[in-house]
């Protein structure tokens, strides 16, 4: 089953909770494990709650949050205006009051990247997920499934940096930045 959508939101921290709610809800609808709805809700929390600290809102005031799941794989994404700083995982010290976010994602995700497009920076994160067997319901397998995405399908998850661009112009494609977990 596919499940996608795309949400316009306040740039204001009330955002993040009707996000995750919305997403949440979708995804259970959708037949996905309540663990990787879980963790899903938690990757779109952290890139949202970094694009409302750190960038701009998009030209309209706002950001756009997506998700797109086409069979076993969950595509979720957070675009702003931009900031001046690029999007990265922090240290995460101890005794650091924040930087954990990326770092989170990455932790849960099977890959996340930053695209940068027509005034806009996008932050995403991949993950995979499993569709529950009529007897077990909503539980997860006790193994899972040994299918791994065909990475083919997430060109950004193999782009390298575009540090070839000298006279400022843009290529056809957006450039992009993909760390895998």
């Amino acid at each position: 089953m596919r499940a996608s959508s795309v949400v316009l939101l306040p740039h204001a921290p009330s955002s993040v909770a009707v996000a995750r709610k919305r997403l949440s809800s979708e995804l259970v609808d959708s037949g996905v494990y309540e663990d990787i709805v879980d963790d899903a809700s938690v990757i779109v929390s952290e890139l949202l709650s970094n694009a409302l600290r750190h960038a701009r809102p998009l030209p309209s005031g706002q950001v756009r949050v997506c998700w797109v799941r086409r069979g076993d794989v969950l595509e979720l994404e957070v675009s702003d205006g931009g900031a001046m700083t690029e999007p990265r995982r922090g240290p995460g010290t101890l005794s650091s009051l924040g930087g954990r976010g990326l770092g989170i994602v990455e932790a849960l995700s099977d890959g996340w990247g930053v695209r940068h497009e027509d005034g806009s920076t996008t932050v995403w994160a991949v993950l995979r997920t499993f569709k529950p067997s009529a007897t077990n319901g909503a539980s997860a397998p006790a193994v899972a499934p040994a299918t791994i995405p065909d990475l083919a399908d997430f060109p950004d998850l193999l782009d390298e940096p575009d540090d070839d661009r000298r006279d400022g112009t843009r290529n056809a494609t957006a450039p992009s930045r993909a760390y895998p977990a």
